[in-house]
């Protein structure tokens, strides 16, 4: 029998001739009669190693090491196996006993800052890689290596000159790239990233990290396509990615995909049970769903294990804020911020939060460092437009909502939103191609508008229809018609609730106070809910008085605001904002009371089945035209506009054209309307009137100087002197403007949005008003006003007729003059302004909603006949 020393011998040779089965036989053999001989401890070790069998390796390198003390090579060895075991500890352990032995090792330096980085040492880990570079300026691995650290240290650009390095050594070093290719995408750098791991999959095809990288630039980009295409490559690579699932999921929450987002977290979690990206994700969704409990239950559970999770208190304040609990998504935000200041989206939500309680500075303070961070964050910058369209900066909104634009075009709302300010600065550069990729977005079901930009810029009741139902379905997530929770038990009176942001100085209130106070209070009690600011008027304490309960609930949570509304006990809630500034839909999706109503605040539908009726007359919907209302509608038997005689007092004082800015003499056309309902197709109605009216002038409303600057310019690019525009100038008072009617001769109405309460001014002045009917509700309501006057010979069904009639009125001064000698005698003696008229009209109406609903009957379509309103 051979000496164990020829075994020995025999075992390295073979090793060295690289025959490890052989070898692995051999070292067995001496080992099995010397258990302590170390040499062959250390060899049968890397025997193992190298056929990737490090639990076997493990037992014999450890009794190496205590036998031996001094060889570094074993610590080092040891160090590796426990790494690849998935000890951490321990191989810090083992490479920081073999760094004593020798220091001058590169190999262990960069071997126990790997294990710092997945200890999340990553400072001590960068020490251990300079170490290591200082020993090989070239070695790459430690420069590669040291990009990682940096990585998750957050310090993009120097992770990124690490893989430059690394890549200036070893060119083909398909991990460089792939850090190369992160590096660029945390910094933003999103085309050069992508070239980043097309080369590091140009060297290795399937890495599918490289594949799930690329998703995840794609996903940022929006293109969703793509991203998908790459994630299904890292799957079929891998299909137990847990990165690529959750970068599905994330693709298919940016898309409102909901239930494929959850199917793709939900893969991410059972690859990897403790993925908090795919918790959060889950959470992110259940946001989307507005399963605001679903939501904050998983963010709790994250944080339960991660306390310092800014993600999941990111989410938090996104829950509360959508609830409107201010308070408290303001300390999730800020919490979020004491762990990550670098957080965009928090600063984003504090501006949001400030934007919704109207401190506008502190608004535009989030946005801006949002910005500051991320100079492509297309939400912040819609947030700023949103902020200088409330401030009537309109330049500046334009400006905002055009980055944002430009920078997520399916950004919902931004496109609209753009057009919109761009029609308040009367900027028509491409308005009408503008206007007619915005609609064909709609019909292609996009969220491109919000429905009450979209009055002044669609004229089509169908158009405004379909933006309305995507909004409330897709875009707000609200379920209409859920079941109330109970039905108020009959009473002696029928409780009417009054939901609006505007109890205030503001066009609702100017119209309806009167018939708040109107309501007959021994069949009726009515109850006002406020959910806007307040303020120290006279319209605002008489509006307060003329409830038989007025609360104020501003600033209060959708919770709270529902709550107070089911204790009322109300029978009927009117809603007097559909979908403009201030509306709380959330509040109405929760059916605080059994019948909900859409009047006055929005001419439109609110889309989506969210309420029951919707009060009208048949000349803005007529029986054609119910189809584009989610509503049923309900029929007066004259107009459905409220008007205030009390409100409306006109003044005596003497007024001069003169002191106004007009001339003394000539024709004064009136158009006090606002910038956004102008549009080049009425300007240019107008400029072809002036030209043929000698000394005519139009008087506008005082609008933004932007707005008269593109005005004048448009009105000389037409032929018109400038100065034949003329702008309002401010007076003390509501009687001041009224009065100043008289010194007009004709109001010019404008189309698709018509003028409303203005023209009520104008006819309640006794200023005789031309209008254009339109083919929707907001283009059909000064027809309404005219055909209750009975002066149908100023309704016009074509711009031609339009233009002709205001010429021939203006012309013939007699026949004007009998026109406005009726409208003088009509105002007082027809329905339009008899507010207790229109009072019971409307109590009608609610008797018959209730009358349904108490028999079990659901909504339908409501006509209250002339005869009964006697």
């Amino acid at each position: 029998m051979k000496n164990i020393a020829a075994i020995f011998n025999e075992a390295l040779a073979a090793l060295n001739a690289r025959d490890l089965r052989k070898a692995e036989e051999g070292f067995r053999r001496v080992i099995k009669s010397e258990p302590s001989h170390v040499p062959t401890l250390n060899l049968l070790t890397i025997v193992l190693m190298n056929t990737n069998r490090f639990a076997e390796a493990e037992p014999f390198i450890a009794r190496a090491v205590k036998l031996n003390q001094g060889s570094d090579v074993s610590f080092y060895n040891y160090g590796l196996i426990a790494k690849q075991l998935g000890k951490p500890a321990l191989a810090h352990e083992q490479f920081t006993r073999a760094l004593r032995l020798n220091p001058n090792v590169r190999e262990s330096w960069n071997n126990r800052g790997v294990v710092c980085n997945d200890l999340g040492q990553y400072d001590a880990a960068i020490s251990d890689f300079d170490r290591s570079i200082a020993l090989d300026p070239n070695y790459a691995d430690a420069h590669a290596n040291k990009g990682k650290s940096l990585l998750e240290l957050g310090r993009h650009a120097e992770a990124l000159a690490a893989y430059d390095r690394t890549l200036s050594v070893r060119p083909e070093l398909v991990e460089a790239w792939l850090g190369r290719g992160t590096a660029l995408a945390r910094g933003r750098r999103r085309d050069e990233a992508l070239a980043a791991f097309d080369r590091a999959l140009s060297i290795k095809a399937d890495l599918a990290e490289a594949w799930i990288g690329r998703g995840h630039v794609l996903y940022e980009l929006r293109r969703h396509v793509d991203a998908f295409a790459s994630y299904d490559r890292a799957l079929g690579i891998a299909p137990q990615a847990a990165a690529a699932w959750l970068g599905r999921g994330n693709a298919y929450t940016d898309l409102k995909r909901y239930d494929e987002a959850l199917a793709a977290y939900d893969r991410a979690l059972a690859i990897k049970p403790d993925s908090i990206e795919a918790m959060i994700g889950r959470g992110n969704v259940f946001v989307g769903l507005k399963r605001h409990d679903d939501a904050l239950a998983l963010y709790d559970a994250v944080l339960s294990s991660k306390a310092n999770s800014a993600e999941a208190w990111l989410g938090r304040g996104n829950v509360f804020l959508d609830l409107r609990r201010h308070d408290e998504a303001l300390a999730a935000y800020d919490k979020a911020l004491s762990i990550a200041p670098d957080l965009a989206e928090a600063w984003l939500g504090r501006g949001n939060v400030f934007a919704d309680i109207k401190r506008h500075g502190e608004a535009l303070e989030g946005y801006d460092k949002a910005l500051s961070l991320r100079p492509d964050l297309a939400e912040a910058w819609f947030g700023r437009g949103n902020i200088f369209a409330d401030l009537r900066r309109h330049d500046d909104a334009f400006a905002a909502f055009d980055r944002a634009l430009s920078l997520n075009r399916d950004l919902p709302g931004v496109a609209g939103a753009r057009l919109y300010s761009k029609l308040n600065c009367c900027d028509w550069t491409d308005i009408e191609a503008e206007k007619a990729r915005l609609i064909e977005s709609i019909r292609a079901g996009e969220g491109a508008c919000q429905p009450f930009a979209l009055l002044s810029i669609a004229a089509s009741a169908e158009v405004q229809r379909r933006s309305a139902d995507f909004w409330i379905e897709r875009m707000l997530g609200l379920a209409g018609r859920k079941p109330a929770d109970a039905v108020p038990a009959e009473a002696d009176k029928i409780r009417i609730g009054y939901l609006s942001a505007d109890f205030r100085t503001h066009p609702v209130s100017y119209l309806a106070a009167g018939l708040f106070e109107a309501h007959d209070r021994t069949r009726f009690e009515t109850h006002g809910f406020s959910i806007g600011p307040t303020e120290d008027s006279e319209l605002r304490a008489r509006l307060e008085r003329s409830f038989v309960r007025f609360t104020d609930l501003y600033g209060r949570s959708d919770d709270e605001i529902v709550g107070c509304i089911k204790a009322a006990k109300i029978d009927i809630l009117v809603d007097l904002m559909g979908h403009t500034l201030g509306a709380r839909l959330g509040v109405l999706a929760r059916r605080p009371a059994p019948i909900l109503v859409n009047y006055l605040g929005f001419a439109g539908t609110v889309g989506g089945g969210l309420l029951d009726y919707v009060i009208a007359d048949e000349r803005v919907i007529p029986a054609e035209d119910r189809k584009h209302f989610s509503e049923k509608v309900v029929w007066l038997p004259h107009c459905f506009m409220p008007h205030d005689a009390k409100g409306r007092a006109l003044s005596h004082v003497g007024l001069d054209r003169r002191e106004q800015g007009l001339p003394a003499e000539g024709f004064v056309f009136c158009g006090f309307n606002n910038a956004y309902k102008l549009n080049p197709a009425t300007f240019q109605s107008w400029m072809r009137i002036l030209k043929e009216v000698e000394d005519s002038v139009v008087w506008l409303s005082d609008l933004p100087d932007v707005a008269k600057s593109n005005l004048r310019r448009a009105a000389e690019a037409s032929g018109i002197d400038p100065q034949r525009l003329v702008f309002a100038r401010r007076v003390a008072s509501t009687a001041d403007h009224l009065a100043r009617h008289r010194l007009a001769d004709l109001f010019l109405d404008a189309l698709p949005y018509n003028a409303h309460t203005t023209a009520g001014d104008a006819l309640w002045a006794g200023l005789p008003l031309l209008t254009l009917a339109g083919e929707a509700f907001a283009g059909r309501v000064a027809a309404s006003l005219l055909h209750t006057l009975g002066l149908a010979e100023l309704i016009t069904h074509s711009r031609d007729e339009y233009e002709e009639r205001a010429i021939a009125l203006a012309l013939d001064r007699e026949k004007l003059r009998g026109i406005r000698e009726t409208l003088e005698q009509r105002r007082l003696m027809t329905p339009l302004f008899h507010t207790p008229l229109l009072a019971r009209n409307l109590e009608d109406a609610f008797e018959s909603m209730v009358r349904r609903n108490r028999a079990g009957l659901p909504p339908d379509h409501i006509e209250i006949s002339p005869a009964r309103s006697a």
